[in-house]
This record gives structure tokens, sequence and C-alpha cells, in this order.
């Protein structure tokens, strides 16, 4: 199993001082942060642009795991990449060439992802797996954070895991939604070893006893 990565999620952070957020992650010896992207048409919530994202990037020598959640992702990951993300995740569930998409952004010199839905069955991305750098499953309906854990998603990871396994590939395994110190272990055990934290990170008190918890997992 890879080692466990901590990506903290910035849209649990504070939005007037989105920079300050960034630091305190870096401050911590924190290595990732997680930026999720909304269109106000795939997922029901706006959050920021390319543009922000490349004024955070002024500062921070953080990893930009870029997740996308948006209708038409084929149109923006051009600009994202150029606004300095480091990884860029892509959903299953629209309608578009997903595999010239995850091309793309290799070419881009960005890592890529997919990302698949609650709702969404494993079998929708198992065609993508040796095409990837990090699988992302997601464990809230997206949109909003601060969601609970759906613990009915474990299953589908560990599928997941099963398939990574048995056909030898290499690409992270992550979760988002709900993720915290009591429910991540059963995470960890399914397979994930990258785990995006939002509320649980930015609203806890003491922040770096949550990185230090989960880099141990």
């Amino acid at each position: 199993m890879h080692a466990p990565i901590l990506a903290p999620s910035i849209l649990a952070g504070d939005h007037a001082n989105l920079a300050a957020s960034a630091q305190l992650v870096e401050s911590l010896s924190v290595t990732w942060i997680h930026l999720d992207i909304m269109d106000g048409h795939f997922v029901p919530n706006l959050t920021f642009g390319p543009q922000t994202v490349a004024a955070l990037r002024k500062g921070s020598k953080l990893f930009f795991d870029t997740h996308l959640m948006l209708a038409e992702p084929q149109r923006y990951i051009e600009a994202f990449a150029k606004a300095g993300a480091n990884l860029i995740s892509i959903h299953i569930e629209p309608a578009y060439d997903h595999a010239a998409t995850l091309k793309r952004i290799r070419e881009l010199g960005c890592l890529n992802g997919i990302v698949l839905n609650p709702g969404t069955p494993a079998e929708a991305i198992q065609p993508f797996l040796d095409q990837v750098d990090l699988v992302l499953v997601m464990t809230v309906q997206p949109g909003f954070g601060g969601q609970p854990f759906r613990r009915d998603m474990l299953p589908k990871i560990a599928q997941i895991d099963a398939w990574r396994r048995e056909r030898g590939l290499n690409f992270r395994l992550e979760v988002d939604g709900g993720i915290d110190l009591k429910n991540g272990p059963e995470c960890r055990a399914a397979g994930v070893d990258t785990f995006v934290a939002g509320t649980s990170f930015f609203g806890a008190a003491d922040k770096a006893a949550v990185a230090q918890t989960i880099a141990a997992w």
C-alpha cells in the first residue's frame, strides 16, 4: 500500500483568506491540499475557478489535488493545468470522452484522476484503471461540505483496491466526504491511501494532531 497522505479540503477553510488556509496546511508539513472546483451544474454549488488556483499557487509549494466537479471538465483542464494544478481529477458521470481527457491531463504535465459518486458503481471506472494516477471515491454526494460519511461506500472502495492488486496497478485510492479520525481507519483497511478531510481538519482544535494521526495510519 502507498503511505497515507492527508489532503485537507480548502472548501472548509477561510473563504475570506484562502491563502492563509493553504499556508496553515503547509506550516504543519502537510504536502497536499484538495481544491474542490464546482460549477453549479454538475453539483448544486459554486466555488472558484482557475484564477483563484493561480493566485494560491503564487504563494504555495503544496501539491494541488484539483477535483473538477464540472459538467464539461474537458473544457477547463488546460486552464487549471496552467494555473498550477499538480493533479486533475474528473468525474465519470458526465458524458464526454473520458479517455481522451485523462490523456490530455497527462500531456499538460499533470497527474490525472477519475472520480465516482456514491450512486455510481465501481464497474463504471474499471476500463480506466490502467490510465489513471488516482481514483477518488466520493463518500458523500458532492456539492456541500460537512455531510456525514457513507459507510456503505466501503465495499466499493475494497473492490477498487482488489482490482488494483489483481492487475498490479499503482494508482492512489482517495476518499472525500465526511472523513474523520473515527472512520478513516475503516477506509485505510479497505485500501485507501489518500484522505481528503475538510471539516474534521479545519474545524479541529489541534490540526497538527489530526495530520500526525492520519500520517500514522
